[in-house]
Order: structure tokens, then sequence, then C-alpha cells
């Protein structure tokens, strides 16, 4: 039986990897063997991939080739590591995916056009996304949170007006997929409280 695929999204600081550990955990314990991976990043590729895009000194990139850089990252995580996993029956857990490509790189309708259409090309029907949680957070709380932890990176130096755009990409995405998406409001959720949320979503996976 293949296995299922989800896909943790949110901006940064909404504790996307947090909430990915702690399903990881719960799964482990329920008998399941999860593979818990991150966008961009995972395989040697999407590291390089992903040092080149996050890099805070980098020159100002086209919107269109920030996401051919993601996708030639998700293309090497879906043959490598994602594919063989479902294959086996193993659930796996993604941080971003195609939703995150979309509401960063896609904020223009031309540019969510060419994404869409680099997704039915490089992600086959038959392991696209079972289910997406969208970790929604203010991106004001989003860049306070940043701040405590190191230097901004490429894209949360881009400031507010950026991050309120992006927030608003994955309301706009949850919104037109209700059937796939679970949008979590996480402002004054505690890590634990976010974990419950999640597990009851993932009920309708027959996980754990």
């Amino acid at each position: 039986m293949r296995g299922r695929f989800l896909v943790i999204e949110g901006v940064d600081g909404s504790g996307k990897s947090t909430l990915a550990r702690h399903l990881v955990e719960q799964l482990a314990a329920a008998g399941h063997e999860p593979l818990h991976i991150r966008e961009p990043g995972t395989t040697q590729i999407g590291e390089r991939v992903r040092d080149l895009l996050l890099a805070s000194d980098r020159e100002p990139m086209d919107s269109r080739s920030e996401a051919l850089l993601f996708f030639t990252s998700r293309n090497e995580l879906l043959r490598k590591e994602i594919e063989p996993a479902l294959a086996a029956g193993r659930p796996v857990i993604c941080e971003r995916f195609t939703p995150s490509t979309l509401a960063y790189q896609g904020q223009e309708d031309a540019s969510a056009e060419f994404i869409l259409a680099l997704d039915q090309l490089v992600v086959a029907p038959e392991v696209q996304p079972d289910l997406v949680l969208i970790l929604d957070l203010e991106p004001s709380v989003s860049l306070a949170r940043a701040e405590t932890r190191s230097t901004p990176d490429a894209f949360e130096a881009r400031g507010i007006g950026f991050l309120e755009a992006v927030r608003a990409g994955y309301l706009k995405y949850a919104a037109a997929r209700p059937e796939l998406t679970a949008l979590m409001d996480v402002h004054d959720s505690s890590p634990s409280e976010v974990l419950e949320q999640a597990l009851e979503h993932l009920k309708a996976l027959n996980l754990p």
C-alpha cells in the first residue's frame, strides 16, 4: 500500500520543524517508519540549492529563476527520497513543497501559472501530497522570531510587505483547495496544542 505524503507549510518561525519532529515521533511510536525531509534540501543537490537561495548576500533573482531552482531541488527529492518511501508504504513528512513556491515566487498571476505548469511536469499525480498543513502566523511575529535566531535569510530580508503577500498566498492556496488543505491558526498555540490539531487532521489519512 502506498504511503501517505504530508506537507507542512507556513512562514518562517511558524513551527514547521517542531511539528514535523513531533509527528515523526508519534508515527514511529505507532509502528510506522516515517521519512522526515525538508525543502529545499535533504539531498546533496538540494542542500546546495538551499544554501544558494537562502544566502543573505546573494544578488536579486527573478521569481521564475528562483522557482526553477526550487523545482530542481524538488525533482531530486522526489526521485531519491519521496517516491521510494511512498512505494515502500512509509509516511513522508516534508517541510515545504509546491505551496511554498506558489506563496513566495508566485505572487504575480503569470508566475503562478508558470509554477503550476512546472508542478505538472515534475510532480506526478501519484506523488502529489495527500494533505497540506498550513501553520498560519502573522508576518510581524515571523520577523520578530527570525531576529532572535540569526541573520535574516534572503526572503526574510525582503521585509514585512513581502511576507504579508506570502501569507496571503497561503490563504489563497487553502481557499482554493479545501479538500487537500488544513489551515491552522498557531498564533497563541503551544507546540503540544499544534501537534494535537495536526493529529486530528491526520485521522483522515488513517494516521498515525
